[in-house]
């Protein structure tokens, strides 16, 4: 499944770091050991870096053989963990209670590792390299924190740009991409309602903010099912509703609601904005009720550009077989924030299957599972591929 005769043995060196970053992790803005491992690497092979670009994050620098090109084509990789505490019984288990690499970012720092490795020893481009670690994937928007540091400006500039990300739905030896909204834009919203509480035996000298809750939640519901189009794909989930002290005779003054909103579109994301204020504000309007509706964009969709999506099939093609990859995937309202490097810089985001026959093996589970592991079969697969794209953006003349 490689094209590149070099990469297969370099497999067990990078699993060995792989295990090394999976044992040790760290959740947003705190992969300092992450940081650490990378920053050694490649002081070791003589690449020049960049330090300190949303806080732990790393650019590295690889000049090809010629760079007449004036080109430069950035390969990105996240690091950072998630407070989970780890189920899965692998030998390289987390040993930081409360952190675990459940998305597979050990993996991601580790290909993008060994392609550094691969590009510098090999040198076969004409152009320059980015090798971009970014810190605070989950959560912590460190893509814009990187771009707000420098990337993307002075000679940190770049032509194109290029991620992946590890797919337990697809089977090893597969992976998907599409043109268009790969991952989608996510919001989220928090619901403050001041009622007036009061003794739960007298609730007409109340106005009770649980009612008043239970009402908006319910009317939330409709705004995906009666004002979006069907075939506009878009989710609603309320994920906390809090109020009241645990008391069975106290109507609470208080209630708060906060949930996420995702979509692919940007006017259906006008919507989903502009419904939920107006519902939410006029239910407490009706039941005399105050409210406070704080909403964030919080990531933009990834958006795939036509022709660096047509450069990452034929990198997958070649190194898989046409009949391996997914030309049209289905998006994933999952988010991802290096669409924010694409609205900057063009590029293309695939999908690398890593799921096994065996329904039982950690490589199935889902991301964000305590039970999940990153597959080290995919590792050469995409260095290869990581490789690939490098070569035939740059091609030696």
């Amino acid at each position: 499944m490689t094209r590149r005769n070099s990469i297969p043995p370099m497999k067990d060196e990078v699993a060995a770091w792989r295990h090394d970053l999976h044992q040790n992790p760290g959740i947003m803005y705190e992969e300092h050991y992450a940081s650490d491992l990378v920053a050694h690497k490649l002081g070791e092979w003589g690449i020049p870096f960049k330090r300190g670009l949303g806080k732990t994050g790393i650019v590295g620098i690889i000049e090809g053989r010629q760079n007449t090109s004036n080109r430069t084509v950035g390969l990105r990789a996240d690091m950072d963990a998630l407070p989970i505490n780890e189920t899965s019984g692998q030998p390289w288990a987390s040993q930081v209670p409360g952190r675990m690499h459940a998305c597979g970012h050990d993996g991601h720092t580790s290909i993008l590792l060994g392609t550094a490795k691969y590009l510098n020893e090999t040198k076969n481009f004409d152009g320059r390299v980015l090798l971009i670690f970014q810190p605070a994937e989950e959560g912590g928007r460190g893509a814009f924190a990187m771009m707000r540091d420098g990337l993307f400006k002075d000679d940190l500039t770049c032509d194109a740009v290029y991620g992946l990300h590890n797919w337990p739905q697809l089977p090893l030896g597969r992976a998907g991409t599409r043109v268009g909204a790969l991952m989608a834009a996510v919001d989220t919203f928090r619901i403050e309602i001041v009622g007036h509480g009061g003794h739960a035996a007298y609730p007409a000298q109340c106005v009770d903010p649980i009612v008043v809750g239970a009402q908006i939640v319910n009317a939330l519901q409709t705004i995906v099912a009666r004002m979006v189009a069907p075939q506009d794909m878009a989710v609603l989930s309320i994920t906390n509703f809090n109020a009241g002290t645990g008391a069975f005779n106290v109507i609470p003054d208080q209630a708060v609601i906060t949930g996420t909103v995702r979509s692919f579109d940007p006017d259906v994301r006008d919507t989903m904005e502009s419904r939920l204020k107006t519902i939410t504000t006029e239910i407490c309007n009706a039941y005399g009720a105050k409210v406070s509706v704080h909403y964030e964009r919080e990531i933009d969709a990834t958006i795939n550009h036509a022709e660096q999506t047509a450069i990452a099939i034929t990198a997958l093609r070649r190194i898989l077989g046409a009949e391996n990859v997914e030309t049209d995937m289905r998006p994933s309202l999952g988010g991802e924030d290096f669409g924010g490097m694409m609205m900057q810089v063009p590029g293309a985001y695939v999908h690398i299957g890593q799921g096994m026959a065996d329904k039982k093996s950690p490589h199935n589970r889902s991301l964000h599972n305590p039970g999940y592991d990153f597959n080290d079969e995919v590792l050469p697969i995409a260095m290869d591929y990581f490789a690939e794209i490098v070569e035939t953006e740059l091609p030696l003349k």
